[in-house]
């Protein structure tokens, strides 16, 4: 009995497991084709070095409907535009003078200190059609920005901070705490911009993961309808079938006879990697049975000997949406992908250990 509950277990957790895969892999390509992460890093710095586009907006997203619209689709792209010749050996100092600033209380002039630091960093870039690739930066290299472009003013760095306060630049601020912390020192002012700005990399991408958490439930549940995925009913499934079962059971396993190659694809120096992991797993028969009531089903022939084939489910899948009946375990599957393949993956090693313990 305490077998069948283990093999039950294991099948959940492999169905929870390639349904995590194909959310990361769609969630992986969406990031890649818009180039979200650079965009996310490039609209912090243009809030650190320039301020909004706009007085009262921010680069960075402030509503979870900003990811899906403002970062992958706006017409107003953070990132500095992309520049394959090799970075200036001379850097100029900041266009403004501070002093006519504060006098004529003129308006703050335009100066774009996110495409200085660009042109202090271009080396790291990679080559690209028209905005840059960029989307980390080290906290070494980022500091040794600063320095270029504190080398370049008469002043040293009191003398940028005071065309950065003069432009209204919110970086002006954070140097000028650092550089007090560091009492005038470079040596510690060098590395205390580091600190701060590997602590600021690290709180963005805190930020960022939090975003992702909604991109990955939205299409969590998208995937859960296509493939009509009611873990309570495939739970049931797996209970009352025991060849299934154990043919599901056997996959993961973790015997000589299982499929090696799923555990080989699925884990790579304990990352997971999902594209060919779900197309290794897909070849198995037993597998492919637990997308069988998507809108659009495949079937493998069990020896192999045909080619797959295709079926539409439109009305049969339309039925099963529009049933009450099916919606807790739609909620079970959605709540369950929020966890990630790399969740998922730990526990179907330790259940498989489990399993080849008992057996």
């Amino acid at each position: 009995m305490i077998s069948v509950y283990i093999d039950l277990a294991i099948g959940l957790v492999l169905a929870f497991l390639l349904l995590s895969l194909l959310v990361s892999g769609i969630n992986e390509a969406f990031v890649r084709l818009f180039g979200i992460r650079s965009k996310f890093l490039w609209a912090y710095i243009r809030d650190t070095m320039d301020g909004g586009p706009q007085e009262g907006r921010s680069w960075i997203p402030v509503k979870v409907t900003d990811v899906f619209a403002k970062l992958p689709f706006s017409k107003d792209d953070p990132r500095p535009r992309h520049d394959p010749d090799p970075a200036s050996p001379v850097v100029e100092p900041v266009p403004v003078d501070p002093t006519e600033v504060l006098d004529t209380e003129a308006s703050t002039p335009p100066v774009d200190m996110t495409g200085r630091l660009y042109g202090r960093l271009q080396e790291i870039d990679h080559p690209t059609d028209a905005r840059t690739s960029i989307a980390n930066i080290p906290p070494e290299r980022f500091s040794g920005a600063v320095m270029e472009l504190v080398s370049a003013e008469e002043g040293g760095v009191d003398g940028l901070l005071i065309k950065l306060e003069a432009i209204g630049s919110p970086l002006a601020g954070h140097l000028r705490g650092v550089w007090e912390g560091a009492q005038r020192d470079m040596r510690k002012f060098r590395k205390g911009v580091e600190a701060w700005f590997d602590g600021e990399m690290q709180r963005l991408s805190t930020l960022y993961r939090r975003y992702v958490t909604w991109v990955v439930f939205a299409l969590g549940l998208v995937l859960t309808l296509l493939f009509s995925m009611d873990a309570l009913e495939y739970g049931k499934t797996l209970l009352r079938d025991n060849a299934y079962r154990a043919g599901v059971a056997a996959i993961a396993g973790g015997s000589e006879d299982g499929l090696s190659a799923l555990k080989a694809k699925c884990a790579v120096d304990g990352a997971v990697e999902p594209y060919a992991c779900v197309t290794e797993s897909f070849s198995s028969p037993a597998l492919v049975k637990i997308f069988d009531h998507a809108i659009v089903s495949l079937t493998i022939p069990p020896d192999g000997s045909g080619d797959p084939s295709f079926k539409w489910n439109g009305g049969a899948w339309w039925d099963r949406l529009i049933s009450p009946g099916h919606w807790p375990g739609y909620l079970i599957s959605v709540v369950a992908l929020r966890f990630g393949a790399s969740f998922w993956w730990d526990v179907l090693r330790r259940l498989t250990g489990i399993r080849s313990n008992r057996s």
